[in-house]
């Protein structure tokens, strides 16, 4: 077991409080914590994000879009779980209605894109999954922990007139203007129980709360897996693992929850 080393990232949007068990030193805006990916699982990525203020609107390319333009397997689909959301806190995924990329670009340039977006009303426990093309942007108020395709390729589309690049001609030719399907990508996780989260196609994700080990690592296979806890005392190899860790084991056997324990555990797939 090896825990996976952290960076805090500071951002101008970040939070100065953040849920426990994090804090951030004086004077610091603490946007996100990312858990370096371990070379033995070098496609994944976890990270927490904590926004005080709105996140740019933004869409990422697929493995696909991303190998066609010579750029390597830099695509990007990920998930939030909701672990902290002040009263109305929102999360924009996709379009209220189907948009043509001149229209969308048209949205982009006078900022209307973001009142197009809508905006989900979050709470604890919401799960959202994000599949590349999908233009999405984190509301103010809202933590979640993020498990990714670990891609640094973001095309932002739009940014509440903050002075950074954007990526329209990029962006545009990826975006997809649909209406995000809630049917099939959002759950709320209840507060105890486990859950399946994410079956593929790039990770396997299971919110275990602590049950008989039988009941969730099938379907992971033998090897690597991160674990990152949520609370209460967890396992890896016989060492402990805190909430707001990460940490490589070398399969889910070594792997224990405790009985009022809950934790994150995460599978790379074949690509």
């Amino acid at each position: 077991m090896s825990l996976l080393p952290i960076r805090v990232v500071e951002k101008p949007w970040g939070c100065d409080v953040l849920p426990a068990p994090f804090v951030a030193p004086d004077g610091q805006r603490i946007g996100e914590v990312w858990f370096e990916p371990p070379a033995e699982l070098p496609d994944l990525l976890v990270k927490y994000i904590f926004a005080s203020e709105k996140l740019s609107v933004q869409v990422h390319p697929s493995d696909a879009q991303t190998l066609a333009k010579g750029l390597g397997r830099q695509g990007k689909e990920e998930c939030w779980l909701v672990v902290g959301a002040q009263q109305d806190a929102r999360l924009g995924i996709g379009f209220r209605e189907d948009l043509d990329p001149a229209t969308m670009r048209k949205a982009a340039l006078d900022g209307s894109i973001e009142d197009l977006l809508v905006w989900h009303k979050v709470s604890v426990g919401d799960f959202f999954y994000i599949p590349a093309n999908t233009v999405h942007a984190i509301g103010a108020g809202v933590s979640v922990i993020e498990v990714q395709q670990n891609s640094d390729i973001t095309y932002r589309l739009y940014d509440y007139g903050r002075p950074r690049q954007l990526h329209l001609d990029d962006g545009i030719a990826v975006a997809r203007g649909e209406v995000y399907d809630l049917t099939q990508w959002h759950r709320q996780v209840p507060a105890r129980g486990t859950v399946t989260l994410v079956k593929g196609p790039y990770f396997r994700l299971v919110r275990v709360d602590g049950m008989d080990p039988a009941a969730w690592r099938e379907g992971f296979g033998a090897g690597p897996v991160l674990v990152a806890p949520m609370a209460g005392m967890v396992g890896a190899e016989g060492a402990p693992v805190a909430a707001g860790e990460c940490a490589l084991a070398p399969n889910v056997e070594a792997i224990a929850v405790g009985k009022d324990a809950s934790a994150l555990v995460i599978g790379a797939l074949s690509r």
